[in-house]
């Protein structure tokens, strides 16, 4: 009896481990179907678990804040508010300051309110957002992130009322947002408060279209670019690296279906460079001021403030078109007709006459850091075999002159400053060299010029004087700071240094020494 129920238990229990077999096949069953084809299901937040979606690395511009593609819709004409609404989230804070300086609205007599910057979001892919949705978490008008410049990029209803300093983008009906409000002059050179000084300063805020003024001039479909011309303009070097290199980056990918909003006008600067802005825009320069007062702007793509990166130089990883300082340098030459693009060879230097001397511009500087020896430069460098040309471009000059004048050159020398920006004008493969002053100048040399000619595709040469090449000797003693300690100047900061070594600084070249350089460095051009 005993035997009989123990077999008939055994049984029992053999049952229950068949079915529980059963039930544990059918259970791994199941997740393994998960696994390979639904793995989203899987991601429960309230359990801990997520989808495996890996995060974008350091170097990720959502990461940092920016979108490559939705910066760069503007400039191809594209607008797709799904792909920005997948990492342009962002939210308001109460922070009443813009760029580390405190205002307060005066247009709108409100307070105003600080739009952060993007945060990556991987939790909501952009085929799940309605319509609404995109366009309340589009990005902000303006990005301030950048330590060179602000940038302000609409797309939509913009309004530009003339002699005005407001720019008003008109929220679409559907999107439910907070108002934004930024201060913005556009003018590269930010955290300058001297230069910035002479610039307007722009109010961009979204807005309802009630109570909006109306449109007067519809521009269409040409996007329009507001900048200003204050600053330092009549300076050649800040022309450039503040005004005609920004634009060439930002207008470029245009193609000419650009309208230039100005702001600050400067007739005398305008048609400086009326050359260069017929080859970026087809349309006529707007005056913001004068021929624009009383009159509402419309437009569907707005940029307010230029692209900038680097002093005289175009960073190719963040230009629209990977532009390079090559494409800027071949721009220059095909706005003022210039007839060499590079030095062949020795004897030719391009398309000028065969078996003509080499010729060197020694740009003479009339006031600080000038060549107090002039002629014996120009003799030293005759004896070597060069056709010498003295010459400095003020901001009187006729610059279409002066620019086929330097394109004629193989050799620019000049003492730093901003005569050596017209290297610009210079055909590929010429050489620069640059004079610099005592005082420890070097790594201000190369920031300004020293970098750019490189990228521009010349041969870069840098000579630094000596103390007795240098008119300082006649106002310190041998044993002052100046000589002994310069980097104690640098420590105390820019003005210092500037009034100290560029102000008061000329130079009297030491002819020897100077025509071993010279000799090595482009002696193969008058052999």
């Amino acid at each position: 009896m005993v035997t009989k129920l123990r077999l008939i238990r055994n049984g029992n229990q053999c049952r229950k481990y068949k079915h529980a077999a059963v039930a544990a096949g059918f259970f791994f069953v199941a997740m393994a179907f998960l696994v390979v084809y639904k793995p989203q299901s899987l991601a429960v937040p309230n359990f801990g678990f997520r989808a495996s979606i890996a995060n974008p690395d350091s170097g990720s511009n959502m990461v940092n804040g920016e979108d490559d593609h939705a910066r760069n819709s503007l400039a191809s004409g594209r607008n797709d508010d799904k792909e920005e609404a997948f990492s342009e989230n962002y939210y308001i804070s109460d922070s009443k300051k813009e760029s580390g300086r405190e205002f307060k609205d005066t247009m709108l007599n409100q307070e105003t309110m600080h739009v952060e910057l993007p945060i990556a979001s991987n939790s909501t892919a952009p085929m799940q957002l309605a319509a609404g949705e995109a366009i309340r978490r589009r990005k902000p008008l303006c990005d301030v992130s950048d330590p060179r410049v602000d940038i302000c990029e609409m797309s939509g209803d913009i309004r530009i009322a003339g002699n005005s300093s407001s720019i008003l983008f008109i929220e679409p009906e559907a999107a439910a947002r907070p108002p934004e409000q930024w201060r913005v002059r556009p003018y590269p050179r930010k955290g300058d408060d001297t230069c910035l000084g002479g610039v307007r300063q722009f109010a961009v805020v979204s807005a309802r279209s009630d109570g909006a003024p109306q449109c007067t001039v519809d521009h269409g479909d040409v996007p329009a670019v507001v900048f200003s011309v204050g600053g330092y303009t009549g300076n050649l070097f800040h022309d450039f690296t503040d005004l005609l290199v920004p634009l060439f980056v930002t207008a470029g990918p245009f193609h000419g279906k650009i309208q230039f909003v100005v702001a600050d006008w400067k007739s005398w600067w305008i048609n400086k460079y009326l050359v260069v802005f017929r080859k970026l825009t087809n349309y006529q320069l707007m005056d913001l001021e004068q021929q624009s007062a009383g009159q509402v702007h419309c437009f569907k793509q707005v940029v307010v403030g230029l692209r900038a990166h680097k002093e005289f130089l175009i960073d190719p990883a963040r230009s629209p078109n990977r532009y390079t300082m090559v494409d800027f340098k071949r721009f220059m030459r095909i706005a003022f007709s210039l007839e060499r693009d590079a030095l062949n060879n020795a004897t030719d230097g391009g398309h000028l006459p065969p078996r003509r001397k080499p010729r060197l511009m020694l740009i003479a500087r009339k006031q600080s850091r000038a060549f107090t020896n002039v002629p014996e430069i120009v003799a030293m460098a005759e004896e070597l075999g060069f056709e010498v040309m003295v010459a400095e471009a003020d901001a009187g000059s006729d610059l279409a002159r002066f620019a086929g004048v330097v394109n004629s050159c193989d050799v620019m020398v000049g003492v730093h400053g901003a005569g050596l920006t017209n290297m610009v004008f210079l055909p590929a493969n010429a050489t620069v060299v640059q004079v610099v002053p005592w005082g420890a100048l070097e790594w201000l040399a190369m920031l300004d010029f020293g970098n750019p000619a490189k990228a521009m595709g010349l041969h870069y040469v840098q000579y630094s004087i000596g103390i007795e090449e240098s008119t300082l000797r006649e106002r310190y003693p041998r044993g002052h700071a100046v000589f002994t300690d310069p980097m104690s100047f640098h420590r105390r900061g820019f003005a210092v240094v500037r009034s100290t070594f560029m102000v008061r600084q000329d130079v009297k070249l030491d002819v020897k020494r100077f025509r071993e350089l010279l000799g090595k460095e482009v002696g193969h051009m008058v052999q």
